[in-house]
């Protein structure tokens, strides 16, 4: 039998605003996004770490916000989808892959920019291996993992001046 829930107020820095929130300690990242503060960008699939469609970036690193408790987020860097596009203006990767086709139903998407932008805040040269392996914990069941890859691959010779 479950005891009382216990209650925590954090301090949550999402897409550079803070959001002071009183949330159960058990309440999953994910949840928080969503539920407490409408970001309904970032999608739960699976609910255990298995699809990625929940991938958000805490202090720059692809995390699943499906597993990673709010209260451990508490004081770090917060990144959803929303908070990807600067000014009504799509981010260059976000455009790549409207390019090249790389969006298909979407329900994946938000999950795969996030561990792509991982990614490319990392490292600027990429190869066709990096991005694979940045998206390797991300499911598409449309299929659109090899325009994904292109994308990225092409976005990396447009910055670089080459291409």
């Amino acid at each position: 039998m479950a005891g009382p829930s216990v209650t925590k107020q954090v301090a949550l820095f999402v897409n550079g605003k803070t959001y002071s929130l009183e949330i159960e300690s058990r309440t999953t990242l994910a949840e928080a996004l969503r539920e407490r503060l409408d970001l309904t960008g970032t999608k739960v699939g699976c609910n255990r770490a298995e699809c990625g469609t929940c991938t958000v970036l805490v202090d720059g690193r692809a995390v699943y916000s499906c597993t990673m408790l709010a209260v451990h987020a508490a004081g770090k860097n917060i990144q959803t989808i929303e908070g990807v596009a600067q000014a009504g203006k799509l981010d260059p990767l976000q455009q790549a892959l409207m390019d090249e086709d790389g969006l298909q139903c979407g329900f994946c998407t938000p999950g795969m920019i996030m561990s792509l932008k991982a990614l490319l805040n990392r490292k600027t040269d990429v190869s066709r291996r990096d991005v694979r392996e940045a998206i390797a914990g991300n499911y598409c069941r449309c299929g659109a993992y090899p325009n994904i890859v292109e994308a990225v691959l092409k976005l990396g010779r447009n910055s670089s001046g080459a291409g």
